[in-house]
């Protein structure tokens, strides 16, 4: 999944906030070589995950200057006694939901660890029936390797509450969901209650990430999509993006953000991207829009969705053709190299940053490029071209 780039210079060292929260998710102590160690610091220090263990301060003395000009960094140590260098993307004392972690290998889980790496506290909403595996693959420290920040330490979550946003409060709760055994055991979990909940264990928070979609007939052809399905789609990948904003929004803080994730299929055709997630997409980056403007008149609150490219996470893979998806996108993006997680998730942490403080209703390609090409010049038709190609 990596991709190969010339890591920037890091010039300041990132710590993770301590916070006094009710429950943290801590592991034991890990130990990490110095070469790691490099290589991990370079994550936030440049726009692409860097796949090698090269050490980071080679050519230090030559590049020095010119690096600390231009490298974004994310930082989290207070710098009371010395002036912060560079641009830094800070978001302490800021606190974050992200809505739809069930992995650590994902785009939300990327956009938590970035966002933790700047500074912020992180809180996370799971679904009700993968709660229980991931808080246990949590606390048992399998998400320990993934886990581990630009520093060498490990991100820590705050609290994780089970979250369904399908359902906006428990009388919308079918009776045949409430007697599921997947769902025993867990309460709470309709997206008011989980506002209720945060409100009342943490008072507010700044930033809102919605990282979360589900099309159960995304394999079919619109043509043969069910009503069904096609609601489904539209109700769990979209409408729930308005229904978690409509009921955080009241415990945002005035200069907040939100965040969501699109596919460029809400646009251009994607053969196979099916089953109505085309029109839940394309839905979710018109209510982005009109959510801006609505969420910045009356609370200063920025909206914006990121349409990131494809990634071979475990829920990408029910589609059942992101391989070939990967290999397009190398092929015929301007930029060829798979797409990393990290890269989405630093695009996150800045949106979600004062430096993007006038960015609002903007849909951001975090995609390599992908976006902009009108054709793919893998196709044998333009075997007579000279189209430029990596070396």
């Amino acid at each position: 999944m990596a991709a190969t780039a010339t890591p920037g210079m890091h010039m300041a060292t990132i710590k993770p906030c301590t916070y006094s929260s009710r429950k943290v998710f801590k592991s034991g102590t890990a130990i990490f070589n110095t070469e790691i160690k490099r290589a991990s610091w370079t994550r936030l220090a440049s726009s692409s995950h860097i796949s090698s263990t090269q050490p980071l301060f080679q050519n230090f003395t030559s590049t020095l200057v010119k690096l600390e000009r231009v490298v974004t960094k994310a930082m989290s140590e207070p710098s009371d006694n010395k002036p912060v260098s560079g641009l830094p993307i800070d978001l302490r004392g800021k606190r974050a939901f992200i809505a739809g972690i069930a992995d650590d290998n994902g785009y939300g889980w990327a956009i938590a660890k970035s966002l933790a790496a700047a500074g912020a506290e992180i809180l996370v909403g799971t679904w009700v029936p993968a709660l229980n595996i991931f808080e246990t693959s949590l606390r048992r420290g399998k998400f320990d390797e993934s886990r581990v920040l630009p520093d060498g330490s490990l991100m820590e979550i705050t609290k994780v509450y089970p979250l369904d946003a399908v359902y906006d409060c428990p009388e919308d709760v079918p009776e045949d969901v409430k007697t599921n055994k997947r769902y025993l055991g867990s309460s709470n979990w309709t997206v008011k209650e989980v506002v209720e909940s945060v409100k009342q264990d943490f008072g507010s928070i700044d930033i809102l990430v919605h990282s979360l979609a589900n099309g159960p007939e995304v394999t079919k052809p619109l043509l043969e999509t069910s009503r069904y399905g096609y609601l489904t789609a539209v109700s769990a990948s979209s409408y729930s993006f308005v229904s978690l904003l409509k009921h955080f929004i009241p415990i945002m803080n005035p200069g907040g953000a939100s965040i969501s994730l699109t596919y460029i299929a809400s646009e251009k055709i994607i053969p196979g991207y099916g089953g109505g997630m085309s029109s839940a997409k394309a839905a979710l980056e018109s209510d982005t829009k009109v959510l801006a403007f609505e969420a910045g008149r009356k609370h200063k609150i920025r909206v914006n969705t990121i349409s990131a490219g494809p990634l071979r996470s475990r829920a990408a893979k029910a589609i059942g053709f992101i391989d070939m998806m990967i290999d397009y996108s190398m092929a015929n993006a301007p930029l060829q190299k798979e797409l990393s997680a990290e890269e989405v998730g630093n695009a996150a942490a800045f949106l979600a940053s004062p430096l993007a403080s006038a960015i609002t209703g903007a849909v951001v390609y975090v995609d390599n490029g992908l976006n902009a090409m009108g054709v793919g010049v893998d196709s044998p038709v333009f075997a007579d071209l000279d189209i430029p190609k990596d070396s």
